[in-house]
């Protein structure tokens, strides 16, 4: 069958969303275990914050080695260390009982989200797909993510109402695992490649990228994108629960079961999820037609302005949902723009890699957000500064954005 007719749904697609859905499932549940694991233990806001921190720093270091491991080992391989390392982190984190050791295991669960994430799974996904529907199956699969975030905050929730914090590490331990089961059905072919990207080594292709002005503003803008998503998913459910207005009995939300502010909370991250499925697609789907760079330019001043609104605004459950919505559209949807766009202009052999380069920055965005949250919150009792600061940074990814190179795709051919 010619590579041009390959379908859009195929195993490979199948296998990375269950993957990476699972992934996301458990990563996006930290922020419901801040109040339980602090209370437990008389923490201070900013170590447990400090713990998720690392998470996303180690996550980010991990994401270029485990592209490169794809890359020479396989992709398999890479993602069934990447599975054990992540449930070996949490099994770990389950025994913690201080901030040093909590932060020490966060290294590790951020390692195995690498290895089960974005850089590996996206590589596989776009090197099994057709030119024509590249753009819509990385969204399919980034889209799979926001699908893990819609059940993993209700799901520790949930089980949070029936046993310890340390159980339900636990358990999620064990669904990690589980997802080695799915990889014999995830074969993907050899990336498409021209002469010279056969002949190339990583190394030229990395320095190729490096001396790219493009891979560098790509890389700055990348920064924005982790502050504001690591910050929500770690801070926003306990932000929710202390400063959110009462909810009213009788009122919508007592009709659904939600009657606490934790409770909404947890739901505000599930609505984040489900709103970035719709989202994300449609940023595939627009990935296919326009410039990426001006989609991403969009998308980061978007969040800017939805952001600004919601902190000037009084914090009420009407408010709380509303920007979970809205918010939740532009989530993900940078990522298929920006993995998107460097297949686009760097090509897929070594894609993995690269991405995992750009997503450094993501994730170093990601720790100073999270890190910051929790400094902040215990030096003023509240957030707003640190909200600002991403009202900051998403302004300039938007500016940032703009004079990338972004050829035809004609002329990249060439």
């Amino acid at each position: 069958m010619p590579r041009t007719a390959t379908p859009l749904f195929t195993p490979v697609l199948i296998v990375g969303c269950v993957i990476i859905m699972a992934s996301f499932a458990v990563r996006a549940s930290f922020g419901v275990f801040q109040i339980p694991i602090a209370e437990e233990f008389g923490w201070l806001r900013a170590e447990f914050s400090l713990a998720i921190a690392i998470q996303n720093l180690a996550w980010g270091i991990g994401q270029p080695i485990f592209g490169a491991l794809a890359e020479k080992l396989g992709d398999r391989k890479a993602i069934i260390l990447g599975a054990i390392i992540y449930a070996a982190g949490l099994v770990l984190s389950a025994g913690a009982t201080t901030p040093f050791e909590m932060q020490a295991y966060e290294w590790l669960v951020g390692f195995g989200i690498a290895g089960t994430g974005f850089g590996v799974v996206l590589a596989v996904v776009g090197r099994a797909s057709s030119d024509a529907n590249r753009s819509m199956s990385l969204a399919i699969v980034t889209a799979a993510g926001s699908a893990g975030q819609i059940v993993g905050a209700p799901t520790a929730e949930f089980l949070l109402s029936m046993m310890s914090w340390q159980s339900v590490f636990m358990v999620f331990a064990g669904a990690v695992l589980a997802l080695i089961l799915t990889l014999p059905l995830m074969r993907a072919p050899a990336a498409p490649a021209s002469k010279a990207e056969l002949e190339a080594s990583m190394g030229q292709i990395l320095k190729q990228a490096f001396r790219d002005p493009s891979f560098t503003l790509i890389f700055l803008g990348f920064f924005s994108c982790g502050y504001q998503l690591a910050f929500i998913t770690a801070h926003f459910p306990a932000f929710v629960t202390e400063m959110c207005g009462p909810i009213l009995p009788g009122g919508a939300l007592y009709s659904i079961g939600i009657t606490s502010t934790s409770a909404l909370g947890a739901l505000s991250i599930a609505l984040i999820g489900a709103a970035n499925v719709g989202g994300t697609l449609f940023a595939g789907w627009l990935g296919n037609r326009y410039s990426k760079k001006y989609l991403l330019a969009a998308i980061y001043a978007a969040r800017t302005v939805v952001a600004s609104m919601f902190i000037l605004m009084p914090i009420t459950p009407t408010s709380v949902i509303i920007f979970s919505v809205v918010m939740g559209s532009l989530w993900l949807a940078t990522v298929p723009l920006t993995s998107g766009l460097i297949a686009h202009l760097y090509g897929l052999r070594y894609m993995g890699t690269l991405y995992g380069i750009v997503f450094f920055s993501h994730q170093l965005g990601g720790f100073l957000g999270v890190w910051l949250g929790g400094r902040m919150y215990d030096a003023y009792g509240d957030y707003t500064f640190v909200w600002w600061i991403g009202v900051a940074v998403g302004a300039f990814s938007a500016v940032v954005h703009l004079p990338v190179r972004e050829p035809s795709p004609q002329a990249a051919a060439a």
